[in-house]
């Protein structure tokens, strides 16, 4: 899985660019996290609900493409449960909780350093025939 990881850390050029990387990836379980910098921030001083969304995305796609086939997200929810500060670092983990061979279901527990849940992400997704074809 260190093919998908580095495949999607590098392809995954908005995530990338704010500071967000997969750390761990199975079948059926993946991995991210950032550090909130100040980039992150909303104006009301506390991380922007776009940076939780993309780094729970990020996840999303690790869990969705572990097994092989190329994958893409068709829907997602998201609840937010409390606010990330600057200096905080976010771990997303996703976990595929229904395995259907067209339309998985995952779940994303986005959580701070002390491991209090921030919030919530269930995202579905369409699996193509299509291998996955990650190049060396």
């Amino acid at each position: 899985m260190n093919d998908l990881i580095d495949f999607l850390n590098e392809g995954d050029r908005f995530a990338a660019t704010n500071g967000m990387q997969l750390t761990e990836v199975r079948e059926g379980y993946a991995r991210a996290e950032m550090k909130v910098e100040a980039r992150h921030l909303n104006a009301a001083g506390v991380c922007q609900g776009g940076a939780y969304f993309t780094l729970a995305d990020l996840a999303f796609a690790a869990v969705t493409n572990s097994h092989g086939n190329i994958t893409l997200g068709i829907q997602n929810s998201i609840t937010f449960l409390q606010s990330a500060h600057e200096g905080d670092t976010l771990i997303a983990e996703a976990e595929e909780t229904f395995n259907h061979h067209r339309l998985p279901f995952c779940e994303i527990r986005v959580s701070n350093q002390l491991g209090e849940l921030v919030c919530i992400v269930t995202g579905s997704a369409y699996r193509t025939n299509k291998e996955l074809r990650i190049k060396n």
